[in-house]
């Protein structure tokens, strides 16, 4: 993606956004999963040409954070959209029959069977830098609430690598910290 600069405020609010599986399904469990689902969310991001500021995935959310270039309509169209459709084909290529039953659904006007999100996404606008930042340590601390690990950079399904500048060759997503221009302090 062409480096864009891209500064939190009042006039250019970043948005935060939580997205929840259907009935709380832990979708999210085993690494191939998550491993999936990064590379939908990085091909979302890239479909949609927006950028991602933060992100984590945990066993049945996600949290990301993203410029307001879109409508929030439209980036969540683009998301839960491409990660939907990626998870849905792996579960089905991989015949994780019980977890597809557990996405089953009455079948849409499109003729889809399944669903992968729960249709009541939350979005926040941040309108400031600690506001802002406030979000990127709660996404980064949460696997660490939720007990999956002692330290916020031992868990790998999320930014706070990025953020603290330790990544690895087999960082999963990266994200567009580069282009967020912060104000002088």
């Amino acid at each position: 993606m062409e480096h864009v600069s891209f500064s939190v405020s009042k006039d250019t609010p970043a948005l935060f956004f939580t997205s929840v599986t259907k009935d709380r399904v832990p979708v999210f469990r085993s690494a191939p999963i998550k491993e999936v689902a990064c590379r939908a969310l990085d091909e979302a991001r890239r479909s949609g040409r927006f950028l991602l500021l933060a992100y984590v995935f945990m066993p049945d959310h996600l949290h990301w954070i993203t410029d307001s270039c879109l409508k929030p309509s439209q980036i969540l169209r683009f998301v839960d959209g491409v990660l939907a459709h990626r998870i849905i084909e792996f579960l089905k290529k991989h015949n994780h029959h019980r977890s597809l039953a557990k996405l089953r659904g009455l079948e849409k006007n499109r003729g889809y069977k399944h669903s992968l999100w729960d249709h009541h996404p939350n979005a926040l606008w941040l309108t400031s830098e600690p506001a802002f930042m406030q979000r990127v340590n709660y996404i980064h601390q949460n696997p660490v609430r939720a007990g999956l690990v002692e330290r916020a950079e031992d868990y790998r399904w999320s930014s706070q690598r990025c953020w603290s500048g330790t990544t690895g060759d087999d960082e999963p997503v990266s994200v567009d910290f580069d282009s967020i221009s912060w104000q002088k302090r």
